[in-house]
C-alpha cells in the first residue's frame, strides 16, 4: 500500500474529478461495495468472495472485472483458481467514509460517534 504525500494536492479545478466521478457511479452498486468490504481484510478467491456477498459466481466475476478495469483490485491466478485483493487502502477508505455518511442521513446519533 501507498503512503499519501499530500491529501489536498487537488482543488476544484483537478484535472481529475471526471475520474472521480467515475469512481463514484463505479460504486454505485451494492454488490461492488459489499465486495470491496470483503476483501478488506485480504485476499480471497471468487467462490469465497460470492459466498461471503451472497451473489452466484459468475455475477461476482463479472463486477470484479470492473473492480479491476478501474484498478481497486488485483488478482493473482493459482492455477484455475483467481484469488483477489485491493489494490491499495484508497477504495476501501472511500466505501468506509460513505457508510458514516450514510449513518448521519439515517441516525441523529450515528453509531461511529459513540453513545451520547
Amino acid at each position: 500500500m501507498h503512503a499519501d504525500t499530500n491529501e489536498q494536492s487537488f482543488g476544484v479545478d483537478s484535472e481529475y474529478i471526471g475520474v472521480a466521478v467515475e469512481v463514484f457511479r463505479l460504486l454505485a452498486d451494492q454488490t461492488r461495495v459489499r465486495i470491496l468490504l470483503a476483501l478488506r481484510d485480504g485476499e480471497l478467491s471468487v467462490n469465497h468472495i460470492a459466498d461471503v456477498v451472497q451473489r452466484p459466481g459468475p455475477a461476482i466475476s463479472q463486477h470484479l472485472a470492473k473492480l479491476r478495469w478501474a484498478r481497486m483490485v488485483t488478482v493473482r491466478n493459482d492455477g484455475n483458481r483467481a484469488f483477489y485483493s485491493l489494490t491499495d487502502e484508497h477504495a476501501i477508505r472511500v466505501v468506509r467514509e460513505a457508510i458514516l455518511q450514510a449513518e448521519h442521513a439515517v441516525d441523529a446519533h450515528p453509531p461511529h460517534h459513540g453513545a451520547s
